[in-house]
């Protein structure tokens, strides 16, 4: 499962927004259930940032919110992320030179079920 917050930052405020993404990624990786996560800057624009990261399943990372160092570093940073989805399941993937996998959402097939 992915994660993607994204940002818009104020060049002069980067230096404070990076040393607090960092804090949020360190607090975030000592989650059980954490795989990896990024901090990451649009090319084209430096205003534009994305903090991405990868759980074991969706359970995991709703876990990790509750987490105090997550709700002390992690939770106020991301309130401050684009208000849009952030949470992804894998539906399809791929190795280098590999064929495409394709994977059975966790979503249920009817919302009623």
């Amino acid at each position: 499962m992915l994660v993607t917050n994204r940002f818009v930052v104020a060049v002069e405020a980067s230096d404070d927004f990076t040393a607090r993404a960092h804090a949020a990624l360190a607090a975030l990786a000592a989650r059980p259930g954490y795989l990896r996560g990024e901090l990451l800057r649009a090319l084209d624009d430096p205003r534009h940032w994305c903090l991405l990261t990868e759980w074991e399943s969706v359970g995991t990372y709703r876990r990790a919110l509750g987490g105090f160092d997550v709700k002390i570093t992690a939770v106020p940073l991301l309130a401050e992320s684009v208000d849009e989805p952030s949470a992804y399941e894998t539906l399809a993937g791929a190795a280098p030179d590999g064929e495409v996998v394709v994977v059975d959402s966790d979503r249920a097939a009817s919302p009623h079920r």
